[in-house]
């Protein structure tokens, strides 16, 4: 049965954050809200405890999060957000964790979002990252790791990777991942009355904005329908009463197919990027990603294979925050001290999702 703290969050999640779904109308709403408050700053504690390094790619920040002992394997993160919302403190709260639990080091891109950019700008950004990436660290000691729209992106880099003849990386960590954007099943719709969190028409919205004009059965947006053989052994993550399960459980089934380990996390009762909220359910999610990483680690590194030649390095991982990153134009960019946020940007309280003095933090997406 699910806790009390976690029903708690689903009916004020009901009560306020599915209404920015409800309809196009007002999830563009919502956005320009959020535009007002967002930020994608770490929050300043985390610097006490790892390493913070940033740098950028092609205009944008990419951050990087490691032990202050510095790390052999890493994650690439992409977080959710509907495409259309910035990163958020629970978000960075995730990432510390794994960086901490497992002693590796996370590249963070703070891509370009929806509706001022749209999927080749995004694509175009998060492809050089991954490739600068495996200047110095080989694909068999890379994770890709993401949430929501973000477990999107994550499967479809790999895939468009694979198609330039660039290794995957090791593994996959999906979270409530949305894989099928037409969101035409039938039983999508029946699981929109059970989601707290998500709905159809503003989903559809931000697809619009983010999908430059494709099908949305392309699988460049809709991964599902794209060739899942060229996947890495997957953790796939999602609950019950989330809008994209029932796609969740039709892409295990296929990429089992296909010939691609899939390990499936199915919780009853769970809503949409519950891992990512402190509650007891989503202890039991982290330890099972960290768990399920681990065992990866334990294994022997693959021999390092070379890259086919593309452009010129765009950042550098910054294991230790006195490093130097560079940018897309191969300068030389400081890393300067991570400065206070803005007022009302928080470590996530145990009441619920992004809340800050007592009430959700608006600014966030999923």
């Amino acid at each position: 049965m699910p806790s009390l703290q976690s029903r708690l969050v689903a009916f004020m999640l009901r009560h306020t954050r599915k209404k920015a779904f409800a309809s196009p109308e007002n999830l563009q709403r919502w956005i320009r809200q959020a535009r007002k408050r967002q930020s994608h700053l770490p929050p300043a504690a985390l610097a006490n405890r790892l390493a913070i390094g940033q740098g950028t790619m092609n205009g944008f920040p990419v951050y990087e999060i490691a032990p202050k002992d510095g790390a052999a394997k890493r994650i690439l993160y992409l977080h959710g957000g509907a495409y259309v919302f910035e990163i958020t403190s629970y978000h960075w709260a995730l990432i510390a964790e794994m960086a901490e639990r497992l002693g590796f080091g996370v590249t963070v891109p703070i891509y370009p979002i929806a509706p001022e950019h749209d999927f080749h700008d995004m694509f175009g950004m998060v492809a050089d990252v991954y490739r600068t990436m495996l200047e110095d660290t080989s694909a068999g000691d890379i994770v890709f790791m993401g949430d929501s729209a973000g477990g999107n992106m994550a499967v479809v880099l790999t895939m468009m990777m694979a198609e330039q003849g660039i290794p995957a990386p090791a593994r996959h960590v999906l979270i409530s991942p949305g894989l099928d954007v037409s969101l035409a099943n039938p039983d999508v719709v029946e699981r929109a009355r059970l989601d707290p969190w998500l709905d159809i028409p503003g989903g559809l919205e931000a697809i619009r904005l983010y999908g430059a004009g494709m099908d949305r059965t392309d699988w460049h947006i809709s991964p599902l329908y794209g060739d899942l053989s060229v996947l890495p052994a997957t953790l796939l993550l999602t609950g019950s009463h989330d809008l994209l399960s029932p796609d969740n459980l039709i892409f295990a089934e296929k990429a089992r197919a296909a010939g691609v380990d899939v390990e499936l996390v199915y919780e009853e009762g769970m809503f949409h990027v519950w891992p990512l909220i402190r509650m007891p359910e989503a202890r039991r999610a982290r330890s099972r990603i960290v768990s399920f990483l681990e065992d990866w680690a334990a294994m022997p590194s693959p021999v390092r294979s070379p890259l086919p030649a593309k452009g010129s390095s765009n950042i550098s991982p910054c294991p230790d925050a006195s490093r130097i990153c560079r940018d897309n134009r191969s300068r030389p960019v400081a890393i300067s001290p991570l400065r206070s946020e803005p007022a009302g940007f928080a470590e996530p309280l145990e009441g619920g999702p992004d809340m800050v003095g007592g009430r959700l933090d608006r600014r966030a997406g999923v």
